[in-house]
């Protein structure tokens, strides 16, 4: 009497923010291993990891949707639970009857002791866990300076990083069976990610599509079409110059791998422009290596005499409440920042050097602590992630790494002059533009300046 052979055991892939199909390792590896489902893991418990703010829940939401439809169409379930990594992801490996277990490597403070803890006590009760490189082109461990420690000027980090040759992108893999045995999961209308009443997010639904698909189109796209004249037109915001590829690479949509691809693809049609926006990649792999040596990052000054510093803060009351609120809303009288603002709160975004611009008035002329901008773009911004966003606002208030000099305090007339000067932007997104309706501004640039760089020589000097 022959008898039936025993189903195999099931691999898991943990997605986490590489919601795509194309160029990930782990769902390829655990594919080989044999018949596989997803688990995705909204994980707002484990010690060190950031809540997700009100627009990249917003976005979290339909990129989880697009993800199902893309495993389903190569046979992968995902699965969907809440809770800390290190409980979740080994109780939903044991309902399964789990063989093996891979993910992409994360690169945060918080997500490496998750990680690190799931690691454990996944090796320990007899699975096979792996984990693999696919968010980030290099590992933050492996570029180190002449001192053997981490890079702290972005120019010299960049020379070695792009000397490097990367991998070429991955495929989606092909069709598999669905398992026989999938543990239950979450509805993804459970989680409450969308907000309630009132419902803001119409604007935001029109300004994107979440998903990988979206993604790839919009980078063969950009290489295509805006990749020549990319040196120009990325500083200007009232032109289609940029790829708008941020919140794709944020989600992992689109992979650096893939990206690198196709803009080395296009460098010998387009020279200046795959020089610059490979940069822009770099200038990304710099933030996360800051983020992977300074896992608080989000906290604390990399420039430690920055501490000193009179930045007014949330306790302290007094005026700058109320500039803090003008800036949020776009109602401090300078048109470029009111425009960005207003971009942020509507679709989610901002162009970068509208972002340099406002963030620099926000902590230089108003005297307001970076922290506070940086938790509002963490909020509203759908493309915020825990290295880029605080690294980025470190570098506009003087005190990270490689940051712009304090003394480069951004005139946000002139910049608007340079950078707008046919009033597209603004008037795009200030209707009220030379109206009575219109606020007049709310700080004078030149004294708020000469208090800025005063405040910035009475600092401590020559501290690490």
């Amino acid at each position: 009497m022959s008898r039936t052979a025993p189903a195999p055991s099931p691999s898991i892939v943990w997605f986490r923010d590489d919601l795509r199909i194309t160029d990930h390792p782990a769902l390829r590896a655990a594919m080989e291993a044999g018949p596989t489902f997803a688990l995705y893991v909204l994980d707002e418990e484990s010690p060190g990891i950031r809540p997700l703010g009100g627009a990249a829940r917003w976005w979290l939401h339909h990129a989880l949707a697009e993800l199902r439809r893309a495993l389903e169409s190569i046979g992968v379930p995902l699965v969907l639970r809440r809770g800390p990594a290190a409980a979740v992801v080994p109780a939903a490996a044991a309902e399964a009857g789990a063989g093996s277990l891979f993910w992409n490597r994360r690169y945060g403070g918080g997500e490496r002791r998750a990680d690190a803890a799931v690691k454990q006590i996944a090796r320990s009760s007899g699975l096979r866990a792996e984990s693999f490189q696919a968010s980030l082109l290099h590992e933050p461990w492996e570029l180190t300076n002449r001192q053997g420690g981490p890079y702290k000027v972005f120019t010299p980090f960049w020379k070695e990083l792009s000397s490097h040759d990367f991998r070429h992108p991955l495929p989606a893999p092909e069709p598999q069976q669905v398992p026989e045995r999938v543990p239950r999961g979450d509805g993804l209308e459970q989680w409450g990610l969308l907000p309630g009443d009132p419902d803001w997010s119409a604007p935001l639904a029109e300004a994107w599509a979440p998903g990988p698909g979206t993604a790839l189109r919009l980078l063969e796209e950009f290489a295509d079409d805006s990749l020549a004249d990319y040196s120009e037109d990325r500083e200007r915001p009232g032109r289609p110059g940029t790829s708008r590829l941020s919140p794709y690479l944020r989600w992992g949509h689109v992979s650096p791998f893939e990206v690198w691809d196709a803009i080395g693809r296009r460098r010998r049609e387009a020279p200046g422009g795959s020089a610059a926006f490979a940069s822009e990649l770099g200038w990304r792999e710099f933030a996360w290596h800051q983020l992977y040596h300074h896992p608080d990052l989000a906290a604390v000054n990399l420039r430690r005499e920055f501490d000193a510093y009179p930045w007014w803060s949330s306790e302290d009351g007094g005026d700058q409440a109320e500039l803090l609120e003008r800036w949020r809303c776009g109602r401090t009288g300078f048109p470029l920042v009111d425009a960005g603002q207003r971009e942020l709160w509507s679709t989610g975004w901002m162009h970068n050097r509208v972002r340099m611009v406002s963030a620099s008035l926000l902590v230089k002329n108003l005297g307001i602590d970076w922290r506070l901008g940086e938790q509002w773009f963490w909020d509203t911004l759908v493309d915020a992630d825990p290295a880029s966003n605080p690294f980025n606002w470190q570098w506009a208030a003087g005190c990270g790494a490689d940051a712009s000099p304090f003394f480069r305090i951004f005139n946000p007339l002139t910049q608007e002059k340079a950078h707008d000067p046919d009033g597209e932007y603004t008037r795009r997104w200030i209707p009220e533009l030379g109206s009575p309706d219109y606020p007049e501004a709310c700080v004078d640039l030149k004294e708020s300046r000469e208090e800025a760089l005063d405040a910035f020589r009475s600092l401590p000097k020559g501290r690490p």
